[in-house]
Formats: C-alpha cells, structure tokens, sequence
C-alpha cells in the first residue's frame, strides 16, 4: 500500500520519533511503513491520520499485489 507519511510528515516538521511517540508505537514502525515494507492496522492507519491532520484516504492508496510488482 503506497502512503504520503513521509511527505506529509516533512511538511510538518515532525520527525518519525515524534510521530511515533503520538501514535503510540516505534520509530521503527513509522520507518517501515513510509518505506513500503509494513502496512498499518486500521487503528494505526485512523492514528496517523489525525496525527497528520488529513483523512485516510489521503494517507494510504491501495495497490493490489500485482499493481506492486
């Protein structure tokens, strides 16, 4: 699932430590997640959007396995 974490969170001038720290997990988590590695739980998904100040459907878009290859 492709996302705009790391932009938005640039934009923002928040770091993934501080980020991480608000939504309740690690900053390796956060990493993973901007990197296409990790996808989110739903709780994490909703978190990082308030966090972020935008809707989840403008953090995440879907890709479909094959779309990812």
């Amino acid at each position: 699932m492709k996302n705009s974490i790391g932009v938005r969170r640039k934009k923002q001038k928040l770091s993934q430590a501080e980020i991480a720290r608000l939504a309740g997990v690690t900053r390796q988590t956060i990493n993973a997640i901007e990197n296409d590695k990790y996808d989110p739980s739903l709780n994490l998904a909703f978190a990082l959007a308030k966090i972020l100040k935008t809707s989840v459907e403008c953090l995440f878009e879907y890709q479909s396995e094959e779309e990812s290859k």
